[in-house]
């Protein structure tokens, strides 16, 4: 059953609460052959279907957003080329690229934000393509955001000049590559969660990001979490799920 059609029924009063949530949570699957759409997943996780693009056939693409788009779902796809957003426009008009992110947005209708925001915080400009994923993501699910960028400990003085905005964020993404260290630094001036993304920035002992991933780990500063790397994706949907707690 389509997620519009079974809402426009429960709407009408055709199918009640009970049996709209029972489809939603549990049967909430479009089988594509190649792919299974969770329709789901937003009732169930607070986090919707995403499509990953990177391996994945322009064709295949094209069938799983296209399918969204008639059951009303809103699109996100990540780590998407412009050669992808091409085919994906031949079938959802509205949607928008952010090359720099490399991701694809569509929503069917107009979003309320949160109240509370995330900060999201690069060390350098080289760090922003990861920065931006997430931020594109944090707004995806619905979230007010604030881009503080280029703020690495390389000039520390630049970060303080933004310190009163990071410390009103209710949680705050850190994207840093080189030794990783901007997360630590952050940690130890704010009163609010750090999410820190090492990236795969920096000269050959930073190990394509692990120099970066092992610093944040070991970090000595309370209240950071750190996710794998370059991923700004996790990093955004961890602080959704924050940032909405009551």
């Amino acid at each position: 059953m389509e997620v519009i059609k079974l809402l426009e029924d429960y709407k009408e009063g055709s199918v009640s609460l009970q049996e709209t949530l029972h489809v939603l949570k549990e049967q909430g699957i479009e089988d594509l052959g190649f792919a299974k759409i969770d329709t789901s997943r937003q009732v169930r996780t607070g986090i919707p279907e995403v499509i990953y693009s990177a391996g994945k056939t322009k064709e295949q693409i094209r069938q799983i957003v296209e399918r969204m788009y008639h059951s009303g779902i809103d699109i996100l796809a990540t780590r998407a080329s412009e050669d992808v957003f091409e085919v994906v426009k031949e079938v959802v008009p509205g949607a928008k690229f952010n090359q720099l992110a490399k991701t694809i947005v569509y929503h069917h209708n107009n979003q309320e934000k949160t109240e509370g925001y995330i900060a999201i915080v690069a060390a350098g400009t080289s760090d922003m393509p990861v920065a931006e994923e997430a931020a594109e993501t944090a707004q995806f699910l619905g979230n007010k955001v604030e881009r503080i960028y280029d703020v690495g400990v390389a000039g520390i003085h630049r970060l303080f000049s933004k310190i009163e905005l990071i410390r009103g964020a209710r949680v705050i993404i850190v994207v840093a590559g080189m030794e990783g260290a901007l997360p630590s630094v952050l940690g130890g001036l704010v009163a609010k969660p750090v999410i820190a993304v090492p990236t795969s920035v920096g000269y050959g002992a930073n190990l394509g990001g692990l120099a970066a991933l092992l610093a944040m780990l070991n970090s000595c500063a309370a209240g950071i979490s750190v996710v794998n790397i370059d991923n700004g994706f996790g990093a955004a949907c961890q602080a959704s799920l924050i940032n909405k707690l009551k």
